[in-house]
């Protein structure tokens, strides 16, 4: 047992030292530490949620003791280091200080003090580690913020660390027990969910590249230090790990090494680094555990290593559980995020982050092909233009504290066989009552957006459906009435536009229409949006591309009055085409893109090169897809038929309102009857061959 403990031991200093050390930091906090081991630019007295500057104080010394026990770091075994590190521990053992946020005190502090000990135990005096003793016990099992799955998984990793640190076999081997058992799927709890993505909380929102990385990659930890030892995890539980990170994480993340901007909550408001929740070292800690799936794992590696130049991968997968819709090739990534009856519409302003996100998932539609499209403008971001949303454009954004809330209707899912795929939405604002009928509809090289039925019963405010709003990156580029025109720098309104171009994507309209375009710079400041004492109050600059579509004042796509008789609506809606990695050339071309239907009963692509038809239906109805092929249906549903000169060879179907056990169709006169998933996969798709 204590041989495996020496190697457990072994494994887990080497994995806290692969992390990146940080030479520049280092020496200005050995340039600016005060002689009692404080520094100067933090405020110790401010405990409280929003400030508590302590945190510069323990990442300080995180740098510093990195850099110490790492060879790659010109500070390696550095005396001066070594004593500045010790001054720092003093000062904080002496103060003991205790945030008002619970998460400091449990989780990060006892972890950054374990992980210190570890690299520095041969060098930090008797008295010191002994002190530190009790901070990092803080981090218990038995605490209740020890709470099922990523909470629990993470406090029991810092224990777990500190019985190897002292030795302590008995308690580290029931640890290891605690953590394996977290691995599991619990639909509808804190944790995995059976499409695997991650819940955190009971507030039913997808929280699989926060909290659900951070599970994920403690757990992936675990499974290599212990490999080849008596508390190796049994591979039952290695392979749900391993599927979890690929199917789960990897899939809502950009070609599966960067940030997603759809799935993020209110992380989204601090200041990021390139490839921030990059999984990289999870599959790698994954590898050495199983060679299970090992092929794809390596792929992703490679290709977040600059080994290979663009992923292998395409897919189209619908998170049932979450409401979230991922559809990956090559040369391009996009989501679509969604929430409904089942799912609340985002996680609260926890500590005042994210205190914009009133409208992050009323049907985000960002799309990426390098990854960085995004990267660090939301300081300068109009956060009622969600990239694909459709919102009351307000005066001034509502109270932070009235983000969360509960989704209004049933209709929200997708239909797909893990290749291509079609989104419905039956979209109700908690915060403004506006109705829209969203539909998307995926395919190899580009993606087709449907909007029907848009109404609102604000007497004082315009709606708008934003394409896009992205970091400027070139030039902007408009057709309109056949004449191609270089837009300056400034905001437009564009009639009869034909397509727009910019950064290599096509934003094409079947019919020419009005949209208003701005192309200018944007300012803003971190802690316009962050209200953490921590976040910048510099003012940014930023060049921003926004597209979107003005629908004006109250448009009544829909009756919203609620008294008796008829009520004349026109239908009010929308229709674009999004073409990534495009040739300006090529937006004159016929992309062989059919919009059969859009209206707020039916919506219906055909794209005729691939021979697919998507069709949303929000009730029971009928469509022609041609002159020999109609589709009929008893109920609301989504559909995807793959054809066969004109005759369909492959049904692909879900119910989006979770609430039947079959969907009866009529196709060309034949009668046909699909059994629909049920239990915690319902929601989810079936394919059936004809």
């Amino acid at each position: 047992g204590q041989d495996d403990m020496q190697l457990i031991k072994q494994n887990l200093i080497e994995e806290i030292l692969q992390t990146a050390h940080d030479d520049v930091r280092v020496e200005k906090a050995m340039a600016t530490i005060n002689e009692d081991g404080s520094w100067p630019e933090i405020n110790y007295k401010d405990v409280s949620l929003v400030g508590y500057q302590h945190r510069i104080h323990i990442d300080n010394l995180s740098a510093m003791a990195l850099a110490y026990g790492k060879k790659e770091s010109k500070f390696y075994k550095d005396k001066k280091l070594g004593k500045h590190i010790k001054k720092a521990l003093r000062f904080w053992c002496d103060f003991n200080f205790i945030s008002d946020d619970w998460w400091h005190n449990i989780i990060l502090t006892p972890r950054e003090f374990v992980k210190i000990s570890l690299i520095m135990e041969e060098e930090l005096e008797p008295c010191i580690l002994q002190d530190l003793q009790p901070i990092i016990k803080r981090a218990s099992k038995d605490h209740h913020w020890a709470r099922q799955s990523a909470d629990r998984v993470k406090v029991c990793t810092i224990e777990a660390m500190n019985y190897v640190l002292i030795g302590d076999e008995k308690n580290f081997a029931l640890l290891m027990a605690i953590i394996e058992d977290q691995i599991k799927i619990m639909t509808g709890k804190r944790a995995m969910q059976s499409d695997l993505s991650f819940h955190h909380r009971v507030h039913r929102v997808n929280n699989t590249i926060s909290y659900g990385s951070g599970f994920g990659k403690a757990s992936a930890m675990w499974a290599a230090c212990v490999t080849n030892t008596k508390y190796s995890f049994t591979n039952e539980k290695i392979k749900l790990l391993i599927d979890y990170h690929l199917d789960g994480i990897c899939k809502q993340m950009v070609y599966g090494i960067y940030d997603e901007k759809g799935v993020a909550n209110r992380d989204i408001t601090r200041k990021e680094k390139p490839n921030r929740h990059s999984p990289l070292r999870a599959l790698k800690n994954l590898r050495k555990a199983s060679d299970y799936r090992n092929s794809e794992l390596t792929d992703i590696i490679d290709l977040g290593e600059g080994r290979i130049p663009k992923s292998k991968h395409s897919f189209a997968k619908f998170f049932w559980n979450s409401e979230h819709f991922v559809f990956q090739r090559p040369d391009f990534y996009t989501s679509v995020r969604m929430f409904s009856t089942r799912n609340r519409n985002m996680e609260l302003a926890h500590s005042s982050e994210g205190i914009f996100n009133h409208h992050k998932g009323d049907g985000a539609n960002h799309l990426y092909a390098k990854g960085n499209e995004y990267l660090n403008i939301w300081p300068v971001f109009d956060w009622q233009k969600i990239p694909g949303t459709t919102v009351l454009q307000k005066p001034e954004m509502p109270n932070q504290h009235t983000i969360l809330k509960d989704g209004l209707t049933d209709f929200v899912g997708a239909a797909t066989d893990g290749l291509y795929g079609v989104v419905g939405f039956d979209f109700i604002s908690p915060h403004d009552f506006i109705h829209v009928k969203k539909a998307w509809f995926f395919f190899d090289e580009e993606y087709v957006c449907l909007g029907a039925g848009i109404a609102s019963n604000h007497f004082k405010y315009p709606v708008a459906t934003t394409i896009n709003q992205a970091l400027l990156k070139d030039d902007v580029t408009v057709s309109s009435n056949g004449n191609t025109t270089q837009l300056k720098e400034g905001e437009h309104t564009l009639t009869a536009v034909d397509w727009v171009y910019h950064d290599h994507t096509g934003y094409l309209f079947p019919e020419p229409c009005n949209v208003q375009l701005s192309n200018k710079q944007e300012s803003g400041r971190w802690s316009d949006i962050n209200l953490k004492a921590a976040s910048s109050k510099e003012l940014l600059e930023k060049d921003v591309f926004k597209l979107w579509f003005d629908h004006g004042i109250r448009p009544q796509g829909k009756n919203l009055w609620l008294y008796p008789g008829v009520m004349d609506t026109k239908d009010v809606k929308y229709q674009y085409i999004v073409i990534p990695n495009a040739e300006r050339a090529e937006l004159d071309a016929d992309r062989g893109i059919e919009i059969i239907c859009n209206n707020s009963k039916i919506q219906c692509v055909k794209q005729l090169k691939l021979g697919i038809v998507q069709m949303v239906f929000y009730e029971a109805g009928k469509v022609q897809i041609s002159k020999n092929l109609s589709v009929e249906i008893d109920s609301p549903g989504i559909l995807m038929l793959k054809l066969k000169n004109d005759v369909v060879s492959e049904i692909s179907a879900s119910d989006p309102t979770r609430k039947l056990k079959r969907l009866h169709l009529n196709i060309s006169g034949k009668s046909i009857s699909i059994s629909l998933p049920q239990g915690d996969k319902k929601g989810s798709s079936v394919t059936t061959i004809l």
